[in-house]
């Protein structure tokens, strides 16, 4: 142990002596207690010492809070008014989140810096307001940026490095590309490269690759994808006839195709009802899957989709690869809603296992039908489906019935008729243009809702919505406070939290005081890739369950040690957040950055 580490425990050894004893209250007892909670959603659900062998003591019957009812979530504004609408999200590695809408709206409700305006605006002749923020997570406080072009209905990846590329827009900026860096102070801003996409991208998704490019792909009337930096055979856009068959004539329902990394390293992607693998190196479909049954499950038929968590104990760079797709819409409906009929939305979920060999959709049914809902993994290895409308599609007027429960789906839980566990309510309806992301310390941010053509407060159903909303998943509640975790130290990797790939390192971490460690159960470490969010798809995100090679008690604390990931396929390099999860509870994040060396 460094002398660090050693120092830190004396002085929290020193503290504890100094407190006057006491004798705990049945009422105190009653809440040190364990509570029953949902079980942990990594799956398999093996224990740690099922697993490596290891003899960690087994926790005391669960306990229920008060005979009452497990916690359901809580919500709480965090922000009246952004001055814009979060339509697009992004969280960066320091902690701030870019947020964007569109510039060809009109005036937005938040001024730019007095000297800052854009002379092309497409509605305004000279328009001096913000149309982008830089959000502070830890002082709940923004900023106004300033973006040349329009961003409207665009997509964007995080590089390596943590810059944030964004890709594409409406009109003027339908083929612009744009970078914003990080910075501490208030100097950072939108930088827009001299450099262009081939082609216009108007609703089209990204995906960090393992080389440190991006891959964009589709968007309207665009069939084809292109790389930033461009390929290294200097060929600018690769026709893809996946995706012009499964475009619908005038609804299309194949925009903001669904992506995900596979650990091969090539590209699962879903658009309207079909699916295939992507050799997205040679340009060739390697493998097109059963298509699912029901609905049409892309934009405006908009459902959303994850990868559910990768396992990587003892998959030897292999893990099991699960995709998941909620809600949509039928065919149809798009154009129905323009004549004011709001057709049912869809209630399905369908799971498939990329890598089985012979691969098919096992369908469930959430608690109602959503369309334009946001699918969030949870570092507890859950999923949380919010946001939307239960009648209807995306588009301008196109969505009533705003659902306002979100659901938590736990993809491990046994009894089919327990995964899907309906939340609290909020209070605003998040309908189109709405987006939410994960932060590092487990909680949720929600905003946007924009169902109009521009910036409409009054006189609609809908109004258009500034706010931004915080939403704590049932595992932030307080009765669990004794189980959370806290990060104390990383030990084994270089400053800054540098990892290379197959690194052993470890993280010493402690619960709050009075309770023991030894009474600890299951930990599992969940290293997660934060997602560019907009029009129901959380680009980019990713969860890993690192493999565990020994857990040590410590006076007061514990050190678990694990592998990194052992190639760039299965975490592309750049910034995630990791996790320390006790009984199903995580802890505040910290960041490390993977590398190649």
């Amino acid at each position: 142990m460094s002398s660090k580490n050693s120092f830190f425990l004396l002085f929290l050894i020193t503290i504890l002596c100094l407190l006057p004893p006491s004798s705990p209250s049945p009422h105190h007892s009653r809440h040190r207690r364990k509570p029953k909670i949902p079980p942990s959603q990594f799956s398999p659900h093996l224990s740690l010492s099922s697993q490596y062998g290891l003899k960690i003591p087994t926790p005391k019957p669960a306990t229920k809070k008060h005979a009452s009812q497990p916690p359901l979530g809580q919500w709480s504004k965090l922000q009246e008014s952004l001055g814009i609408s979060a339509m697009h999200m992004q969280l960066l590695h320091n902690n701030k989140v870019v947020i964007f809408d569109r510039t060809d709206f009109g005036a937005s409700n938040l001024s730019l810096p007095v000297g800052k305006c854009r002379f092309n605006d497409e509605v305004l002749l000279i328009d001096c307001t913000a149309h982008s923020i830089i959000y502070d997570i830890n002082a709940n406080s923004f900023r106004p940026l300033m973006v040349q072009t329009d961003v409207w209905c665009s997509s964007a990846a995080v590089s390596s490095e943590g810059v944030l590329i964004q890709t594409g827009g409406y009109h003027n900026g339908d083929n612009k590309i744009r970078t914003f860096s990080p910075c501490n102070d208030q100097n950072c801003d939108w930088v827009e490269l001299e450099q262009t996409l081939s082609v216009r991208r108007w609703y089209a998704s990204n995906q960090i690759l393992p080389d440190g490019r991006v891959i964009i792909v589709g968007g309207r009337r665009q069939f084809s994808y292109e790389f930033f930096p461009k390929n290294v055979n200097n060929s600018d856009v690769f026709y893809l006839s996946f995706l012009q068959e499964t475009t619908d004539i005038i609804e299309e329902n194949n925009l903001y195709p669904f992506l995900h990394l596979l650990p091969s390293g090539n590209i699962f992607l879903f658009t309207n009802q079909r699916s295939i693998v992507l050799d997205y190196v040679n340009n060739v479909v390697l493998r097109e899957f059963p298509m699912i049954p029901g609905e049409k499950r892309n934009y405006p038929a908009t459902g959303s989709s994850v990868m559910l968590p990768l396992q990587l104990a003892g998959a030897g760079g292999s893990p099991v690869v699960e995709v998941m797709v909620c809600g949509g819409a039928k065919g149809g409906a798009y154009i129905r809603a323009g004549k004011g009929t709001y057709m049912a939305a869809s209630k399905s979920c369908g799971r498939l296992k990329v890598n089985d060999p012979f691969p098919y959709w096992i369908m469930e049914n959430m608690p109602s039908g959503r369309v334009m809902s946001d699918m969030l993994l949870l570092p507890s290895g859950d999923v949380i489906i919010l946001n939307g409308a239960g009648r209807g599609t995306a588009g301008w007027e196109c969505a009533i019935d705003p659902v306002l429960n979100p659901v938590l789906y736990r993809p491990g839980e046994t009894d089919t008729g327990k995964r899907f566990v309906p939340l609290n309510p909020t209070e605003t309806p998040r309908l189109y243009h709405s987006s939410a992301i994960l932060l590092p310390d487990g909680r949720i941010i929600v905003g946007g809702s924009n169902p109009h053509v521009r910036y409409n407060f009054t006189g609609v159903m809908y109004p258009t919505d500034l706010s931004l909303e915080e939403f704590k998943p049932p595992y932030m509640d307080s009765v669990y406070d004794h189980l959370r975790p806290s990060i104390l130290s990383i030990e084994g990797l270089a400053v800054s939290n540098v990892a290379s790939y197959g690194q052993k390192f470890s993280i010493n971490f402690m619960l709050p005081f009075g309770q023991s460690m030894d009474q600890g159960g299951e930990v599992r470490i969940a290293m997660m890739a934060p997602s560019f969010t907009t029009h129901s798809f959380a680009m980019n995100q990713r969860l890993l369950e690192l493999e565990i090679i020994d857990v040590q008690h410590i006076v007061l604390a514990m050190k678990v040690t694990v592998y990194a990931p052992p190639t760039v396929n299965l975490a592309p390099p750049g910034y995630y957040m990791l996790f320390v999860v006790h009984e199903g509870i995580p802890g505040k994040a910290v960041w490390i950055k993977m590398v190649k060396t």
